[in-house]
Parts: C-alpha cells; sequence; structure tokens
C-alpha cells in the first residue's frame, strides 16, 4: 500500500524528524488542531487497527512509548495530552496507514460527535 507516510518513511518527502527508530518515526502534522500535533507511524505498512496481526503487538507498545518520550522532549508532559488512532472511514481516519496522534499544547476539549447529514 503505498501512501503520503510510505514516501515520508523513504525520505522522498522531506520532513523534520522529532523521532526515529527501526520501528516508528515521528513528526509534526502538515494539518496541526492542537498546538502540539505529533504523528507517530509504524515503518511496517499496517493500514489500521483493524487489520494488526497479533505480532505487531510490539510495535504498537513501542509507538506509545514514543509518544510519552516526545511528549516529554516537547514539554507537554505535566500538563498533560491527548492520544488519538483514528480507524476507518466513520473513525475519521484519511490514510491507509496506522498513525498515532500526539495531541497537546493548550486544554483540549472532548468534541467527539456524529457528524450530521
Amino acid at each position: 500500500m503505498e501512501t503520503v507516510f510510505s514516501k515520508i518513511i523513504r525520505k522522498e518527502i522531506p520532513k523534520d524528524i522529532l523521532y526515529e527508530d527501526e520501528m516508528v518515526i515521528a513528526f509534526e502534522d502538515v494539518h496541526p488542531i492542537a498546538p502540539v500535533h505529533v504523528l507517530i507511524i509504524p515503518k511496517k505498512p499496517i493500514e489500521s487497527i483493524a487489520t494488526l496481526e497479533d505480532g505487531d503487538a510490539g510495535i504498537i507498545g513501542r509507538m506509545f512509548l514514543v509518544a510519552r518520550d516526545v511528549a516529554k522532549d516537547l514539554n507537554i508532559s505535566e500538563k498533560g495530552y491527548k492520544l488519538l488512532i483514528r480507524v476507518g472511514r466513520d473513525g475519521g481516519q484519511e490514510i491507509g496507514h496506522l498513525h498515532l496522534h500526539l495531541l497537546g499544547g493548550a486544554r483540549l476539549s472532548e468534541n467527539i460527535h456524529p457528524v450530521k447529514t
């Protein structure tokens, strides 16, 4: 599956990388919805939480540990932050590559509700 994230992983699209190791990469979201909005993505092409395999547990754990560390590096740990994974169309997932949103830098609302049609 080819996505914009695949191109970022291969360094075909330049990004300021906040963190990278053999499993994951973290960078600022191009369309931030909070003062701090970082995406943490696995280098393995996993479409979403819905398509995870049991063997991917280590990758998911790594994503959350990186979120913790990046939050500390960006000085948002003490006041708090939000972690969000969108799954599928109804969950708001726009790119078919698993990604964890790290949101913070301000008090965040709980504005999650069904879309009115």
